[in-house]
C-alpha cells in the first residue's frame, strides 16, 4: 500500500458540548492548551498516515482556515464540504466519493475522535486483508459505552449499533476507525445517500464482509463534556 489516506468526518454540530461548541466547530474545542484537531493530526501524521480527507459542515470554514492544506503537520488535506445541509456520515462519505476525492482504500475517522492506536498498523492489515471494510473493536463489555459488536474468527459476526431486541449479548465496541475499498462506497452507498454508516457495517457484518481489527488501548473523544476532560487528562500524563 503506498501512501495512507485517512478521510475524518467532522461535519457533526457539536451539541453535547452546549456552549463549547457554539460558536465553533468540536474539532476546534481547546484541550491542553490546542485544537484538538492539533492533536489528532500530529499523532495521525506520525502513525502512517500522509493525507487527510476533512468532510466538513457545520462552522466548517473555521476547520479549514486553521488547518489550511496541513503542510504544517506533515500532512496533505483537502476537503469536502457539505455546508448546512447535513447528509450523515454516509452521505458525507458518498460525497466525498463523487468529488472523486477518495483513495482506491482508505481508513475513515470522526473529528472528536481521539484514538492512540497505530494508524498505519491497521491500514497494513486491511491491505493484506481480502475483505471489503475492516473495523476496529476493543473488548469493551460495556465500560465505556453500551457494547454494539460481536467479534469471531477475525470478522466482525454482528455490529448493532441500536441493539435490537433479542440479540446475543455483545462484548466489543466499535472503536471509531474503519477502513473501506472505494468500491464499497460505490456500490453500497447510492448518490444522494442521508445517513449513517451503521446501516452498512450491519449489514456487512451479518453478511460476513466486515473484517475485525482488535485493539487493546481505550478510545478518546471530544463529543461531550465528560470524553473533554478524560482527554485532557490522558494527554497530560
Amino acid at each position: 500500500m503506498v501512501g495512507t489516506q485517512c478521510v475524518i468526518l467532522a461535519g457533526g454540530l457539536g451539541t453535547r458540548l452546549g456552549p463549547l461548541a457554539a460558536a465553533t466547530p468540536k474539532a476546534l474545542v481547546p484541550v491542553g492548551g490546542a485544537p484538538f484537531v492539533d492533536h489528532q493530526l500530529r499523532w495521525l501524521a506520525s502513525h502512517g498516515v500522509d493525507a487527510i480527507v476533512f468532510c466538513i459542515g457545520h462552522f466548517g470554514g473555521q476547520l479549514r482556515a486553521h488547518v489550511g492544506d496541513g503542510r504544517r503537520f506533515g500532512l496533505g488535506v483537502r476537503y469536502v464540504d457539505e455546508g448546512e445541509d447535513l447528509r450523515g456520515t454516509a452521505g458525507a462519505l458518498r460525497l466525498a466519493l463523487d468529488e472523486h476525492a477518495l483513495a482506491e482504500q482508505f481508513l475513515v475517522t470522526y473529528g472528536d475522535s481521539y484514538l492512540p492506536v497505530d494508524f498505519g498498523a491497521m491500514a497494513r492489515a486491511f491491505d493484506r486483508s481480502s475483505a471489503p471494510a475492516m473495523m476496529s473493536v476493543y473488548r469493551n463489555e460495556g465500560r465505556w459505552d453500551k457494547s454494539n459488536a460481536s467479534v469471531q474468527g477475525g470478522r466482525v459476526s454482528l455490529y448493532d449499533k441500536r441493539r435490537r431486541d433479542g440479540e446475543p449479548r455483545m462484548e466489543y465496541i466499535d472503536y471509531g476507525l474503519l477502513a473501506f475499498r472505494r468500491e464499497v462506497v460505490e456500490s453500497r452507498i447510492l448518490l444522494g445517500t442521508r445517513g449513517d454508516l451503521a446501516e452498512l457495517l450491519h449489514d456487512l457484518s451479518v453478511e460476513g464482509q466486515l473484517a475485525a481489527y482488535e485493539v487493546g488501548t481505550r478510545f478518546y473523544e471530544v463529543g461531550s463534556k465528560e470524553g473533554l476532560a478524560d482527554l485532557e487528562n490522558f494527554l497530560l500524563t
